[in-house]
């Protein structure tokens, strides 16, 4: 029978006796330490020379192939222009710019002088209704009174827009403005008439193609005119004076009286033409006979002008006296429009316009005397006569009325 050692994990009470463990030191081992100083490092070789630094090789560029997209050029930056300086406005510039505007009710007048103009034509108008009354009874015979009539109606062909632009054009010789003269010309023509209260419409603006002459011009009843000169040349404001001038002239009647007053005249001046012209021819002929003859037929004449002007009432006489009373007529009319450009803001801008036109004149005279002198003549003076008959006045008095317009006006 074999036995079976018990496992180590029997209950045995009295196991075998095994190896003894080893004795755990009881001193622990001592701990290493280093060297108190490092070694030395081992001496350079200085008998040998550094190595050479080796040169960078050449770089090959790359295939053409494979390069990169050339970069496009990048636009710069426009440099903005410097802001041009707008050049300083002429002293007499006026604005333009559009306002409400109030009308008057009452836009055209007859004043003094229009009055006083057609009272001095009224002999003119008299004895050329005497004229039309004979040709009329002569060539229609009981139809007269048609012909008269008809000849008193066409005085009202003055305000008729077609006829006046007819007049325009063949009497006074102005043309409608181009686009361009018509785009300077209107605004101003606004401010004059919103100053005035008149409705700038009621008119109709003209050119008058002059370069060399400052002047404008009012005719028939819507008629107002301005020379490329004073157009082209003058600055708005002083523009703006001249029309404001021929305004005045059609809001106080000059314009229109004038025209009709010369309208109803010309019957009259014709018939004085062709008597005079009769006249002339009788006597050159009776002179060329004998002077006996001479004197018979300027005897028969005489009577015939004494009957006329008496049955006439002296009119003949007073139509010889009505150009110097319808050229005072005038020179006041002037001034009355100088007042009325005046009256809108004006006056220095319209002083300007009348020194100019003086300085002009006063060269053109100069020039005159010169050309004479070259001729080994002498200018002649204006006569008394001459300034009698004067349609305007000279320029110092026309400053003269605008002094009180002129000065500063106290505050209110």
């Amino acid at each position: 029978m074999t036995t079976t050692p018990n496992p180590p994990d029997s209950t045995d009470p009295h196991p075998a006796a095994g190896p003894t463990p080893p004795q755990y030191p009881q001193q622990p081992p001592a701990y290493p330490t280093g060297p108190t100083q490092p070694p030395a490092p081992p001496a350079y070789p200085a008998q040998y020379a550094p190595p050479a630094y080796p040169s960078p090789t050449p770089q090959t560029p790359p295939p053409a192939q494979h390069a990169a997209p050339p970069v496009p050029p990048q636009p710069q930056p426009a440099i903005p222009p410097k802001p041009i300086t707008p050049a300083p406005l002429h002293a007499h510039h006026i604005s333009t710019d559009q306002r409400r505007v109030y009308l008057k009710a009452h836009q055209r007048h007859a004043d003094a002088t229009a009055l006083g103009s057609l009272l001095i034509y009224l002999p003119h108008f008299l004895s050329s209704l005497v004229v039309v009354s004979l040709v009329s009874l002569l060539v229609l015979g009981d139809l007269a009174f048609l012909g008269i009539v008809g000849w008193l109606l066409t005085g009202l062909l003055i305000f008729h827009r077609p006829t006046e632009s007819t007049l325009a054009r063949r009497l006074l010789g102005l043309r409608h403005p181009t686009r361009e003269e018509f785009s300077r010309l209107a605004p101003v023509w606004q401010e004059v008439t919103a100053r005035a209260g008149v409705d700038a419409q009621n008119y109709e603006l003209w050119i008058e193609e002059n370069d060399t002459d400052l002047n404008a011009v009012a005719a028939a009843g819507h008629i107002v005119g301005v020379t490329t000169f004073a157009l082209n040349r003058l600055p708005n404001g002083e523009l703006a004076a001249v029309l404001a001038h021929e305004l005045g002239h059609h809001v106080g009647g000059h314009a229109w009286a004038s025209l009709l007053g010369y309208w109803y005249a010309l019957p009259a001046r014709l018939a004085y033409r062709v008597i005079r012209f009769l006249a002339v021819i009788t006597l050159r002929v009776a002179a060329v006979f004998s002077l006996l003859g001479f004197l018979v037929i300027a005897f028969f004449l005489g009577i015939v002008a004494f009957g006329t002007i008496t049955t006439l009432y002296g009119l003949p006489l007073l139509i010889l006296a009505a150009p110097y009373a319808l050229a005072a007529v005038g020179r006041r009319a002037e001034l009355r429009a100088d007042q009325h450009a005046a009256a809108l803001g004006f006056a220095p801008m319209l002083a300007s316009v009348l020194h100019q036109m003086h300085g002009a004149d006063q060269a053109a005279k100069q020039q005159a005397a010169l050309a004479a002198r070259a001729a080994g003549t002498r200018l002649p003076k204006e006569s008394a006569m001459a300034k009698l008959l004067a349609t305007h006045p000279d320029h110092h008095t026309r400053l003269h009325h605008l002094q009180p317009w002129l000065q500063p006006q106290p505050p209110r």
